[in-house]
């Protein structure tokens, strides 16, 4: 098919069917920064995995405690090396927000401009976009402590260090990209708007 026959083709559905076509090219952006962050998050471990962070705790806002009476924390990164227990210290927190930071303000221009075609006031709707990733992040910083300890347990002990902490980066990395898809689509059709 030729590239004008396709887009005939996309520009016709997407006027019989707006709210269908704006959560497929959603999901098509949304997994295009899914794909950045996979690449980007083993890249931003392994360079701060050679500072001294690594082995700084941050383990911030506890708001109870686990089953086994150990505190829970929304951010629990204890210092040390995941491949040997550890957490990945201050160290893993900055990979994981600054591959976060980068895929959502890719992810904020390209859903604003591509598939909301958004003419909205762009610094009311980053406001209000910068408003729910802090609140989603937290949230799913928060469920973390739900799943990763016995993932990365489990990974770890199957695949081996390398491997097992590798697999389980990445299933941490998709289930919070799963969470922000599912919770970031009915924000973008309230904050992307047109005049």
């Amino acid at each position: 098919m030729e590239t004008k026959t396709i887009k005939l083709i996309w520009t016709n559905f997407e006027e019989r069917h707006p709210g269908i076509a704006q959560f497929v090219m959603f999901f098509i952006v949304c997994n295009g920064v899914t794909v950045l962050q996979m690449i980007l998050m083993p890249v931003f471990k392994w360079i701060f995995g050679f500072t001294p962070l690594v082995d700084l705790d941050f383990q911030v806002f506890q708001v109870g405690n686990n089953i086994n009476g150990s505190p829970y924390y929304v951010f629990d990164y204890a210092g040390g090396a995941i491949e040997n227990g550890g957490g990945g210290g201050l160290a893993y927190f900055f990979a994981v927000e600054l591959t976060m930071a980068i895929a959502q303000i890719i992810n904020f221009f390209t859903q604003r401009k591509v598939t909301f075609k958004s003419t909205g006031n762009v610094w009311r709707a980053a406001f209000w976009y910068v408003l729910a990733y802090v609140i989603i992040t937290i949230g799913a910083a928060a469920l973390q402590g739900v799943y990763k300890a016995p993932l990365y347990s489990f990974l770890i002990g199957t695949l081996g260090n390398g491997t097992g902490a590798a697999a389980a980066d990445a299933i941490t990395m998709l289930i919070n990209c799963a969470i922000s898809f599912w919770v970031f689509f009915p924000i973008m059709k309230l904050i992307f708007r047109e005049k």
